[in-house]
């Protein structure tokens, strides 16, 4: 859900003043960890009940039908009392749930509305675990169910294309193949609580800035290979109950109500049986929507959002729970009234409106809203759900530098300084429609009080001020530069922030829909404190809360300890510490790679960014299929850290491989021994590399990974599956993927530039 278009300012103005991987064996999985549920097909918990379906939609009037298809207040859609027919209740994700908004933005009095605030997704995506996936989205599906809510706006998985993207954060990565591996646990464990899934924004929504009318544009192949393959898995293999379609035209259509991308590839060639929704906002044309895709149109009277005192008494009725006004402003929306007349006047149109009822109602029926099965209680904020958070914070965290084994650090230290704003902050209430009200949230400064207990001496200097467009403070950096010289260790916490709350337009924003970063610098003047940090005590850590990559350049070479925290929760704290006092040993490795300036990056290099020059309403995605590390290593540009990078407190050995191959298939296994003194974890990629390419692929492409957890000494083999989707490409001109016969080399290691071993096989 949006915070609201661009294009609306104008009326928000107006009414202030009147929203394994690969197929890792066994082994490699932590004991204990919960396992993704299989699906047999996908779809088909969405069909049981056709039947039932079709009575239905003989007893609702045309009246009733186009009442199910629109918004009747700014969460809630449908409804139909006279058939038993509930309203369809959705909240924002997608890394905990909203506070409770009842149908509308005003929270009802009483509500139990703090939830539990998990890492964002791409903290999950950097635990390359697709077992925390299944916990995480177990976590939203009960906390979802026990709000009454039936459709929880989540996940996020477009790519992570432009660094100074604000959303990053609440995406996976910049590379297809892990989003598929990642976001399809997390749908499970969502759905597997009764409530629907809904993954987003379809498709090609990698911007913030100009995402209401920007006009995408960009090769079949590029489509295939980058942007569409997690949305695929998430229907195919994750079964998602709903998609949420984008902002942004594709192709000059809007992407909500594009024939190609719902018609043609989603409902026909993937063959989904859900339901599409709008993001709130985004349909532009009712034939348009009602022929092409569009099943649930949503939306919010940006009145009621934004009054703030006053409250009229449609608002304190609708806040209360009772049904909207009828002709109220939901009853002008393209699939609302408009939609009413151009069926009456065309019922060749009664079939598409039939087609979209009957999606919602399957929806109902599979989170059972509707045939009598009752849903397992729902619970908020439970020992259980903290466990998950701690949990993929730890395994998230990316461990980037660690020279001289300064860490971890020792818990008999007797005094730390602690330096930075970001250490004493909270995140949670953040980042626009994914802002959350937690329970609680552990800053990092709370989490080392807590590693660390009453016998040490912790200070703390905020070393610089969050404030829109604030510079280095000379007074606050040495009062910094004192409390370092004195300690025997520094932590540094610093990074990008979350700055965005409803109240305050892009107050502060540096990770935030609505809005895009104006570089990849530190904010704040943090760059000039960190040195000057770094030059009072060099047995200082730098740790980096964020959602995308951060130009480090400025000081990483004098950084002895450098770490990745990403946003990591409400239990993220807890976690910092335990990292960083060798309670856990990290095993994050990054889900997109740093640049080593933001000149590096291809949306610069190849590309377009953040529209086509002289046009700010177009843009050609001219890097084409050259995406992150596929840029990178292709065309021998050095990252600042590369893709699947992540050091640990241990060290492992990779054996020989062993490729079976099959007809247009191949079975790679290898030994991975823990060589180190403490326990670890070791992420093993596996890259493919075509030797006799008909056309130009990547230097490499991921296409296998499995997590191991070793003892010291210990040794397990890891086997990984290599399908013929491996390698394929997809073939333009004849319109499908295609597997050209050759020889392709096999690359194994801890990184995308790290690889410690090599086979072949030939198909």
């Amino acid at each position: 859900m949006p915070l609201f278009s661009i294009r609306a300012q104008a009326l928000v103005a107006a009414a202030l003043f009147c929203a394994t991987a690969g197929a890792a064996s066994a082994q490699t999985k932590k004991p204990g960890a919960p396992a993704a549920k299989p699906t047999a097909n996908a779809q088909q918990a969405l069909l049981g009940h056709e039947a039932e379906i079709d009575a239905l939609l003989q007893k609702l009037t045309l009246e009733e039908k186009v009442h199910m298809i629109h918004a009747n207040s700014a969460f809630a859609a449908g409804g139909v009392p006279r058939l038993n027919i509930p309203e369809i209740m959705t909240s924002d994700g997608p890394h905990g749930v909203r506070p409770e908004q009842g149908r509308n933005w005003e929270p009802p009095v009483g509500a139990n509305d703090a939830s539990s605030y998990l890492p964002t997704n791409n903290t999950l995506a950097a635990t390359w675990n697709p077992a925390l996936g299944y916990a995480y989205g177990t976590v939203l599906g009960s906390e979802a169910n026990a709000r009454g809510k039936d459709i929880i706006l989540g996940p996020g998985i477009n790519i992570v294309r432009a660094p100074l993207n604000g959303r990053n954060f609440e995406y996976l990565s910049e590379d297809p193949f892990l989003i598929s591996q990642m976001v399809v646990g997390y749908i499970k464990g969502v759905q597997s609580q009764g409530v629907s899934a809904c993954v987003k924004h379809f498709a090609a929504n990698n911007q913030e800035i100009h995402r209401d009318d920007v006009d995408v544009s960009m090769s079949e192949r590029a489509l295939r290979e980058i942007y569409l393959p997690g949305f695929k898995a998430a229907i195919q293999q994750g079964g998602a109950f709903s998609l949420m379609g984008s902002y942004n035209k594709f192709r000059g259509t809007w992407a909500t109500e594009n024939a190609y991308l719902m018609n043609t590839i989603l409902k026909g060639e993937w063959g989904f049986k859900g339901l599409v929704v709008s993001d709130w906002g985004s349909v532009h044309d009712t034939q348009e929507a009602l022929r092409n895709g569009t099943d649930l149109e949503m939306g919010t009277d940006l009145a009621l959002m934004y009054k703030s005192v006053d409250q009229s008494a449609a608002t304190a009725t609708a806040s209360a729970g009772a049904p909207a006004p009828a002709r109220s402003y939901y009853d002008q929306f393209f699939l609302a009234d408009p939609a009413l007349e151009a069926i009456k006047k065309d019922p060749s149109l009664v079939p598409m409106v039939d087609d979209k009822v009957r999606r919602i109602l399957r929806v109902m029926y599979a989170t059972h809203m509707l045939g009598g099965a009752k849903r397992q209680p729902g619970a908020l904020n439970t020992k259980e759900h903290q466990a998950t958070a701690l949990k993929v914070a730890e395994e998230g965290i990316v461990l980037l530098k660690n020279d001289g084994n300064l860490l971890p650090l020792k818990k008999s230290v007797k005094t730390v300084a602690v330096i930075g704003a970001n250490a004493e902050r909270a995140n949670s209430m953040g980042g626009g429609s994914s802002q959350l009200k937690a329970k609680y949230e552990i800053t990092p400064l709370q989490g080392l009080k807590n590693a660390l207990g009453p016998g040490v001496t912790v200070t703390y200097a905020p070393g610089y001020t969050i404030a829109r467009d604030q510079k280095a403070d000379p007074a606050l950096i040495a009062q910094a530069v004192a409390a370092a010289k004195t300690a025997d260790e520094v932590v540094f916490v610093g990074g990008s922030t979350h700055g965005y709350d409803y109240t305050k337009w892009s107050d502060n924003a540096y990770d935030a829909e609505g809005t895009d970063k104006p570089d990849m610098k530190m904010p704040f003047g943090q760059d000039e404190l960190v040195q000057a940090v770094l030059a009072a005590n060099p047995r200082t850590v730098v740790v980096l809360l964020g959602g995308g990559p951060i130009d480090v350049s400025a000081w990483a070479g004098r950084a002895r300890a450098v770490v990745e925290a990403w946003y990591p929760g409400m239990e993220g704290g807890n976690a910092i510490a335990h990292v960083l006092f060798g309670d856990v040993n990290p095993s994050g490795k990054l889900p997109f790679t740093f640049p080593a300036k933001l000149e590096d990056s291809p949306v610069y290099k190849l590309g377009e960014y953040p529209s086509s020059p002289g046009d700010p309403l177009k843009e050609v995605y001219k890097d084409d299929i050259y995406v992150g590390y596929r840029y990178y290593d292709t065309y021998k540009v050095a990252p600042q850290y590369p893709f699947g990078y992540g050091l640990s407190y241990t060290t492992f050995k990779y054996g020989a491989l062993t490729v079976t191959p099959g007809p247009q298939s191949a079975t790679v296994k290898l030994s991975v021994t823990n060589s180190g003194r403490v326990a670890g974890a070791e992420v093993v990629q596996l890259y493919v590399h075509d030797n006799q390419t008909a056309v130009k692929r990547p230097e490499k492409e991921l296409k296998a990974f499995g997590k191991v957890f070793l003892k010291p000494g210990e040794t397990k083999t890891v086997t990984l599956a290599l399908p013929a989707d491996s390698f394929k490409y997809y073939n333009e001109s004849k319109k499908q993927w295609v597997l050209a016969p050759g020889k392709f080399n096999l690359l194994v290691g801890s990184s995308s530039r790290d690889i410690r071993q090599t086979g072949t096989v030939k198909l």
